[in-house]
């Protein structure tokens, strides 16, 4: 702990950004960074708190009280190392996780919990400014050969600790360059592709293969890899995104919202492109969905110069603080407002839709939607929703981005060719403490074995992964496990 009475002394700050009417002119991040001596005070603010909950809150492991404290004393190297020891990708976590680890600070029982996400982003930007950054060669290689096929958080992780372990990685993607989610589905203002770019250029120089437009099980066979390779880990994601089939679905101007993404962020990067050109310009926009990639529709919408956004979320309007049902340190499910927000958006809750309603060409011009209300369960009835009546309304809309989340991973191709063995969700089985597949020699890691779900976790499932995957290579494991990872550097 570097000062005892910081967290009695300072407040915790946020770092400055551009004002929402100047951001939404581009795609460039618009987050500042701190100041040295803002840097110093939110650093000082983590207590001797005795149990670090942020450990258990961050799926990670990271040694946070530790790498504060080497903040705090300027001793950025040491910084890096504690960070590094458990973290791949810190300057993309650093940017944009929803921070679980902040959710569990214990000054967050009465106080406004440390700035662990920012002094994280700082940690690693310093350590690239000042070269600790350095690629990480294996000393000796096993001669085994993996395959990872999928480039997003899941798979650069695994690939990533496969190689330090010495073996011979070779990662798939089936888009035209590495990154999948973050590169991909992650809009520029939230995550500059060069610093996606910075980190695959690393692992490359670390001696990780990248082969790009190489869709697995459509332009590669599943058998090929499984004949040349000696493990495979599957780490495409959960890609297959939830419909809402409801009257007027086919009309035009009704899109899932990564298409959307997905083509912005082509776009940005001077990428070529097929299909149809979605553009939110001077269209009434209705996003479908209140979670980040719902904000991240909203945010890109606005800056193509939409004429209204309105989101719409089928569950009520969250409590802004903490109630008796999401006690510390659990991750709390309370109001959320993202820069996006800030930036212009008419958001409503507990709102069903009805119906899409277009014109005699086929086009989209409206919505029909109804509020809902909560039911306690009854004799006769569940608990739900119901439509409260006498809500129904039309709202405009010529530009429908359906945002609910995504259901399981795409089966035609690479897992219905490989037939491997799914769960009940349709997600990829694997075993919960070895990520091994019906297939022994085929492992799975991030979203495409546990579904939908963080950045951070994916990063954490692709390190758990490429353990086991070494130890069932080498008979054990030159990796550390996360309940390891407290002994690094003490």
């Amino acid at each position: 702990m570097g000062k005892p009475t910081g967290f009695i002394e300072f407040e915790r700050i946020n770092p400055s950004r551009r004002s929402p009417q100047e951001r939404i002119g581009d795609y460039k991040e618009f987050v500042e960074r701190m100041t040295p001596d803002q840097l110093n005070q939110q650093s000082a603010r983590c207590m001797n708190c005795g149990v670090p909950f942020c450990h258990s809150g961050c799926p990670l492991g990271n040694i946070i009280p530790e790498f504060n404290d080497a903040v705090y004393r300027q001793n950025w190297h040491e910084a890096y190392e504690l960070l590094s020891a458990t973290n791949n990708f810190p300057e993309f976590t650093g940017r944009i996780c929803p921070a679980p680890c902040e959710s569990a600070c214990v000054l967050g029982i009465n106080q406004n919990p440390v700035a662990i996400e920012e002094i994280e982003k700082h940690i690693i930007e310093t350590a690239f400014e000042k070269g600790f950054v350095q690629p990480r060669k294996p000393n000796l290689r096993t001669g085994k050969k993996v395959a990872v096929v999928g480039s997003g958080p899941a798979g650069l992780a695994a690939a990533a600790q496969l190689n330090y372990a010495g073996h011979q990685v070779t990662v798939f993607e089936r888009d035209a360059q590495p990154g999948g989610l973050l590169r991909y589905g992650i809009p520029d203002f939230k995550l500059e592709k060069w610093v996606v770019e910075r980190r695959v250029a690393l692992l490359e120089q670390e001696g990780i293969t990248f082969k790009c437009n190489a869709h697995v099980g459509v332009h590669i066979s599943i058998n090929d890899l499984l004949r040349e390779y000696q493990a495979i880990v599957l780490a495409g994601g959960s890609t297959i995104p939830r419909d809402l089939n409801i009257p007027g679905r086919a009309l035009k101007g009704v899109h899932f919202a990564m298409d959307f993404l997905k083509q912005q962020n082509q776009r940005v990067s001077g990428e070529a492109f097929n299909g149809e050109v979605l553009l939110a310009t001077n269209r009434d926009v209705v996003v479908i969905g209140g979670g980040d990639t719902g904000s991240d529709c909203v945010g890109t919408s606005n800056r193509q110069g939409a004429s209204s956004v309105t989101q719409l979320e089928l569950m009520p309007k969250p409590p802004e603080k903490r109630t008796a049902t999401m006690p510390w340190p659990t991750y709390p499910m309370v109001l959320k407002t993202t820069s996006s927000h800030e930036e212009g958006a008419n958001r409503q809750w507990a709102v069903v839709t009805k119906a899409f309603k277009g014109d005699e060409n086929g086009q989209l011009k409206s919505i029909l939607v109804a509020d809902l209300q909560w039911k306690a369960s009854s004799d006769h009835k569940p608990a739900g929703f119901e439509e409260i009546p006498g809500t129904e309304r039309e709202i405009p809309c010529t530009l429908a981005l359906l945002a609910m989340g995504f259901v399981h991973p795409q089966h035609t191709g690479l897992i219905d060719e490989l037939g491997v063995e799914l769960d009940e969700r349709g997600n990829v089985r694997a075993n919960e403490q070895y990520y091994q597949t019906s297939i022994p020699k085929v492992f799975a890691a991030g979203d495409i074995r546990r579904g939908q779900s963080l950045v951070v976790w994916a990063i954490s499932e692709g390190r758990e992964c490429a353990r086991r995957v070494d130890q069932y290579l080498m008979g054990s494991s030159v990796l550390e496990s996360k309940d390891q990872s407290y002994l690094i550097n003490t």
